[in-house]
């Protein structure tokens, strides 16, 4: 069996952060994986964003910033990177590389709180975020499901966080 594992729903990302972030300032996690939405680029307002596409497959955030004020963003723990690209070839299932500017989650301040916490965005494609008409793929979501299933099995007691094993 592998370490204990506490997963969390939270609300007011959008006013402060104030989803996660006592939960985790709480809890000390050692890994923090947030689940959320990617900006799919695939409509013509969108294409200079980057390459993410609805039916394209779940995602991983490789840099994140808000660009606004004080507020950051996230670069992943490179073991996390390691985990997810590892076990979405072993699956098959393929995986969107995202990095986004004018993007926030909960995890911008998560992977801050402790020592630190071995953090990753994971998401799935959608369009017009903040709209009245969110579209997403439903593939992209069960896909993200079984990568999330997958990737939870790899991490037990000898899973290591030591960045020095991922140079």
């Amino acid at each position: 069996s592998g370490p204990p594992v506490d997963m969390a729903f939270t609300v007011l990302e959008e006013f402060n952060l104030r989803g996660a972030l006592p939960l985790a300032q709480k809890l000390l996690p050692d890994i923090a994986i947030q689940l959320d939405l990617m900006l799919a680029t695939d409509t013509p307002d969108m294409e200079a964003r980057g390459e993410t596409v609805l039916g394209g497959g779940p995602g991983i955030s490789l840099y994140s910033f808000h660009g606004r004020g004080t507020l950051n963003g996230v670069i992943p723990h490179p073991a996390m990177v390691d985990l997810f690209e590892r076990v979405a070839k072993a699956e098959n299932i393929p995986l969107q590389r995202s990095a986004q500017v004018g993007v926030l989650t909960d995890l911008s301040y998560v992977q801050l709180v402790g020592e630190g916490v071995a953090s990753v965005d994971m998401g799935f494609p959608m369009r017009y975020s903040h709209s009245a008409r969110e579209l997403c793929d439903l593939g992209d979501l069960v896909s993200l499901a079984q990568l999330l299933l997958a990737a939870l099995g790899q991490i037990g007691p000898k899973f290591s966080l030591n960045r020095d094993d991922y140079t």
